[in-house]
């Protein structure tokens, strides 16, 4: 018996399409919940999901370890919203857990951006722990994009799960302004300086990294889009640092 543990936020358009994907895999399904404004919830009761409430939060990593110890089986997955098991998948997980030979694996992951997947500029395979056996699990650190702490050997997938990320531009934008403030104020504590200089070359060394040495040219236009974007996302973060250090500056006279 496996759990499947799902991780919301104002998701009302994706965890019904999340829910049904993962029954393939297991019909004990628990949803933690970032106190969505939505219908996220009652959504995800209708579809015989567990739900447990967790205090809102600008990114998920401090979710995590609540919702592993809310399972009461050995064997975890975990998923956000927009992201679907397939058939492949399930029938896979189901053969690991029962030879128990790692104590966790990390699933390859397909990012699909406005229906194209993303085969270069670094998305693939984009591997994420995410199946865990809790007799192992030790911890899953509070910081954002933080990995779990297990002990015993990782394992690894073939198959992979689907991932929708970006809904849209304009949440798109959201998104990186609050993650890419969060990730500047990391490096403000950590003593990182910035100058001017700095927005130019995080820029195209993003965009070269992207586009360019992992090829994301070769995903047609979309691709060159996300390694724009990639790199716009990396610019953001040190134009927070840069007004963080100004501010510090000011406030010191």
């Amino acid at each position: 018996m496996i759990t499947v543990i799902i991780h919301t936020k104002n998701e009302e358009k994706n965890i019904v399409e999340c829910i049904n994907s993962v029954k393939l895999l297991s019909k004990k399904i628990v949803v933690i919940d970032m106190e969505s404004q939505d219908n996220t919830v009652n959504l995800a009761r209708q579809q015989g999901a567990e739900v447990f409430n967790f205090p809102s939060g600008s990114y998920v990593e401090p979710s995590r370890q609540f919702g592993i110890d809310k399972a009461t089986t050995n064997w975890v997955l975990i998923l956000d919203a927009d992201e679907r098991m397939t058939q492949e998948l399930a029938e896979e997980i189901n053969k690991k857990i029962k030879n128990e030979e790692f104590s966790y694996y990390a699933i390859p992951r397909k990012n699909i951006f406005s229906g194209k997947w993303l085969r270069h500029g670094g998305w693939w395979p984009d591997r994420q722990i995410r199946l865990i056996d809790r007799r192992f699990f030790k911890k899953w650190p509070e910081e954002i994009h933080s990995t779990p702490v297990i002990d015993g050997n990782k394992g690894s997938v073939d198959n992979c799960m689907i991932h929708y990320f970006h809904g849209n531009l304009e949440k798109m934008v959201e998104k990186t302004l609050i993650f890419e403030d969060i990730e500047s104020e990391l490096l403000f504590m950590a003593g990182r300086g910035v100058s001017t200089k700095t927005f130019f070359r995080k820029f195209l060394g993003e965009f070269y990294r992207r586009a360019i040495k992992n090829k994301g040219f070769l995903d047609g236009s979309i691709g060159i889009i996300e390694s724009i974007y990639q790199a716009f996302s990396k610019t953001i973060t040190y134009l927070f640092l840069f007004e963080k250090r100004k501010n510090e500056k000011s406030s010191s006279l």
